[in-house]
């Protein structure tokens, strides 16, 4: 099982198992509008979504920042059972969570090791 990293608005990075908490508010960091989510680590908080855009009452922008945080957890349970390093990053434009191995954000290739039994021939 590889590490699962979780990117913050300010695109630094957080170990998903150190996170303690994760938590919304029904406005964004600036103003009352939209949502802001954000993950607690080590006593610290990590600004990941501050969405200002999204409208409506507060119970609907609270309801699609619940949804925005069950998704956050599936993803990292999704991502721990990877092999290799992951990285959980928000996409705004799609309003969802995408995991990107490390490998690819690096630009690394790796290579593949051939299924045990399989023949190798050049």
């Amino acid at each position: 099982m590889g590490d699962v990293w979780i990117r913050t608005i300010s695109h630094s990075l957080v170990r998903a198992d150190r996170v303690t908490e994760i938590a919304s508010s029904r406005g964004s960091v600036h103003e009352e509008r939209g949502y802001s989510i954000k993950a607690v680590a080590e006593g610290k908080a990590y600004i990941l979504i501050d969405n200002s855009d999204l409208e409506g009452t507060t119970k609907a922008r609270f309801a699609h920042a619940g949804r925005m945080q069950a998704g956050l957890l599936l993803a990292v349970d999704e991502a721990s059972t990877a092999a290799e390093p992951t990285v959980i990053s928000y996409e705004q434009d799609g309003e969802r969570w995408v995991i990107t191995p490390t490998s690819d954000i690096a630009g690394v290739s790796l290579p593949i090791a051939p299924a045990v039994g399989a023949a190798y021939t050049e």
